[in-house]
Formats: structure tokens, C-alpha cells, sequence
């Protein structure tokens, strides 16, 4: 078996060690056996090339950066939609999932019109404002991911609010989520998931990584995948330790 990831402008988006995702994700696919492969989606990359991919990441990036490439985002922006629309599985973070909202408003300069892949929008309130820094642990889907919680760092200056058909990702027990009032974080569509979990959040919860390789791989090849299981002893009590430290209610 082989999976493709497509990384969106890795040169632009790979803030606060998000190519830590890429990595995990190579890493559990070779310890597998699984061919890994990534097609790095940048200004030069055609569209009909964007069908070749099996699972889509976006890191995080600045609000100059984000801007410069929305300009060339939005070229793809059809081709991108309609494959998340196909069930592609993605996932985005930080300011990746920004740019896949309604719309991005920065702390300067004008709004950013996203792709409107995820009904939600975010705003900067300002350069006079804090940002959302620190640890952050969150509950989510166990019946889905294959674990109760999730650990990782954030670090953001937009305030994300989700509309009334967005799912959230997971919901925070300790940190600020998409925007340290509503104990949301993330936001989830079909098998899109958009989030503000740095750290990286794929080596920090492998539960996460396993699953973005397993639907991954059971769409493109159209049947089950059972992964072989991986040694995970020291990932698991790592991020359990870091649990607890923040909050005894995990």
C-alpha cells in the first residue's frame, strides 16, 4: 500500500514545528510497510495533480504569509472543496484552517475570504490583545479517534467561532480552544479536521495520526484497513503525564 500526503505550501505554512506531523505520519507508515509519499502543493502545482493525493495537511502560519498564499489558495480552491466534499481526508491547523473558513480577519490589512470548507470565522481582535498562548488538553471523540484525550500547544492570535452546521473537534478542558470563551476546539467536516493544536499534534497523540492513515488508506483502496499495532507505551504515558499536570479532571 502507498499513501500520498499533499502538504500545502510547506514553505510558507510550518509554523511551531508542524512538519512534526509529516514526519509521524512517514514514520507510522514505514514501521507499517506503507509506501509514504509527499507532493508539496506550492504556486507551481496544477490542479490535476491535486487527485493524486490521499490525505491533505495544512500547518500554521503568520498573517503576511497567510495572505500570500490565499492569492494562489484560491485557484485551487474549487479543486480542494470538491475532494473534501469526496470525503478526502485532511488536516488543518492553525492557520491553515483559517484560510478553509468563511473568512479570516487579521489584526491589520483587509479580510482574508477563505474557501468556505468549514462554516466558521475568525477574527483577530487586535494587536493591543493577547494571544492564546500555552499547553492545552482537550476531550474528544473516543468512539471516532480511539482515545479520550488530546494534548498539544497553542499559540494564535484569531478568535475562531464556529456557525451552527460546524462540528467541533474536541472540546477544551484545559486552554483556550478556538477562542477562550465557548470550551470549543477545532472544528470538524466529513473527514476534514481543522484545529489550533500545535506541538505537533501528530506525535503527541498518535491515536490521531492512526486515524488519518487508516480512513485515508480504506478510501482510496475501498476496503477495511486494520493497522498493525505499534509500540506506543512511551507516546501514550508521555501524553498522559502532560494530562495530568494541566488538569486533574482527565
Amino acid at each position: 500500500m502507498k499513501l500520498t500526503v499533499g502538504w500545502l505550501y510547506p514553505d510558507l505554512m510550518s509554523t511551531y514545528g508542524d512538519r512534526g506531523n509529516i514526519l509521524c505520519l512517514k514514520k507510522r507508515c514505514e514501521w507499517r510497510g506503507i509506501e509514504f509519499e509527499v507532493l508539496s502543493i506550492n504556486h507551481e502545482t496544477k490542479i490535476d495533480e491535486l487527485k493524486s493525493i490521499d490525505l491533505l495537511f495544512g500547518g500554521g502560519a503568520q498573517d503576511h504569509e497567510q495572505e500570500i498564499v490565499m492569492k494562489d489558495l484560491r485557484k485551487k480552491g474549487k479543486a480542494i472543496k470538491e475532494l473534501i466534499d469526496q470525503d478526502l481526508p485532511a488536516l488543518f491547523v492553525c492557520g491553515s484552517p483559517q484560510l478553509m473558513g468563511k473568512y479570516y480577519e487579521p489584526a491589520e490589512g483587509k479580510r482574508i475570504k477563505g474557501l468556505e470548507i468549514f462554516d466558521m470565522i475568525s477574527v483577530h481582535p487586535g494587536p493591543n490583545e493577547p494571544r492564546l498562548i500555552g499547553n492545552i488538553a482537550a476531550k474528544v471523540d473516543s468512539s471516532l479517534f480511539k482515545t479520550e484525550f488530546i494534548v498539544g500547544f497553542e499559540n494564535h492570535g484569531g478568535r475562531t467561532y464556529l456557525g451552527q452546521k460546524a462540528k467541533p473537534f474536541a472540546k477544551v478542558i484545559k486552554g483556550y480552544g478556538n477562542n477562550g470563551e465557548d470550551q470549543t476546539e477545532g472544528v470538524v467536516y466529513k473527514n476534514a479536521i481543522g484545529c489550533y493544536f500545535h506541538g505537533p499534534l501528530l506525535p503527541k497523540n498518535p491515536e490521531i495520526a492512526d486515524y488519518l492513515i487508516k480512513i485515508s488508506l480504506e478510501r482510496k483502496y475501498k476496503k477495511l484497513i486494520k493497522l498493525k499495532k505499534l509500540n506506543d507505551s512511551l507516546e501514550l504515558k508521555a501524553k498522559t503525564a502532560i494530562a495530568k499536570r494541566l488538569t486533574s479532571a482527565v
